[in-house]
């Protein structure tokens, strides 16, 4: 006699899961792989590419569907079932095998290995570095930072010397530590939780602050016009702080050392490459570090009065064997 299987029992293999928990109830659905991130982005469109099966599981892996009166509890009599499938594939976790986590991870970090290894430089050459030593050189701060959390949170043995300064200079000595150490941005490594551009300039930040091999910003180059007739212009001094006063020698001596709006400009540009007048216009190409784009910009848009232009001809300037 042969035996039989419950009625509501399906099983299924090879299929990626995604869970939602309602209710104190968890709910599953089949989907196939890759195609729910597809989906979650816009690419892919029609459900029954994405579902292996329209149904509502409490656990996939056993094939036991979700009773209809367990559903209506969680999500309401008058939701459908393709509605509740929505809302799951919409909100769940999707739960990814081992081989596709591992397969992300790799992807993502050659992405961000990628991203960082066309930004950064070597100072002194100006070269960018291959992916391999950017790998090398992230692989050092994570370990460092792995260690330095491990010498942190390990209690000092017994019988440790007391050191000799005094427990008001010690403690500032520990707070400005903490303070120095709070500021360096550290890297602990890839993860799938992120953006592999988020990760890149964080990666950057972590290079940039500890330099475990010498890198800078790749330098932007831009171009820069200005009518002629602001460019002698003086420039609005910074605000006087509260309580100091001057006479107006100082506040003319102030003004002066500002200097002009063509000054200002060149102030902020690392290298001249080429400037000239033509009519009543002058431009100067030249190298910018990327973290003075933004200063620069506002000023040509607040000092110029809309006579000023700034134009990104190549975002990262590098120099290739």
């Amino acid at each position: 006699m042969p035996i039989q299987q419950p009625g509501t029992q399906i099983k299924l293999t090879n299929v990626s899961l995604v869970r939602y928990k309602k209710n104190k109830k968890r709910f599953e659905i089949a989907c196939y792989k890759n195609k729910v991130l597809e989906w979650r982005s816009g690419i892919e469109t029609d459900l029954d590419n994405v579902l292996q099966i329209p149904n509502v599981f409490i656990n996939v892996s056993k094939g036991q569907t979700a009773p209809a009166a367990e559903l209506a509890k969680a999500f309401g009599k008058d939701v459908s079932v393709d509605d509740i499938i929505l809302e799951i594939l919409k909100k769940g976790e999707l739960q990814v095998g081992e081989k596709e986590r591992s397969a992300q991870l790799e992807r993502v970090h050659n992405e961000v290995l990628s991203i960082v290894a066309s930004k950064l430089v070597d100072p002194r050459t100006k070269r960018v570095y291959t992916t391999g030593m950017i790998d090398k050189a992230l692989d050092m701060l994570s370990a460092q930072a792995h260690n330095t959390n491990n010498n942190t949170d390990s209690k000092p043995a017994s019988g440790t010397a007391t050191p000799t300064t005094t427990a008001p200079a010690a403690a500032a000595n520990d707070s400005t530590a903490t303070t120095a150490q709070k500021e360096k941005p550290i890297w602990t490594g890839v993860s799938t939780s992120k953006s592999a551009k988020s990760q890149a300039l964080d990666a950057m930040k972590a290079l940039i602050a500890h330099q475990p091999i010498p890198v800078a910003r790749a330098r932007m180059k831009l171009r820069i016009t200005c009518s002629t007739s602001v460019l002698k212009q003086g420039v609005k001094a910074a605000p006087k702080p509260a309580g100091n006063k001057k006479d107006d020698d100082g506040d003319e001596a102030q003004q002066h050392k500002a200097g002009t709006v063509k000054d200002k400009i060149l102030s902020f540009i690392e290298q001249v490459e080429n400037q000239d007048v033509v009519g009543s216009e002058w431009e100067v190409i030249g190298f910018v570090e990327p973290g003075a784009f933004k200063g620069l910009s506002d000023f040509i848009g607040g000092e110029t009065k809309g006579q000023g232009r700034i134009e990104v001809l190549d975002m990262a300037v590098t120099h290739e064997d």
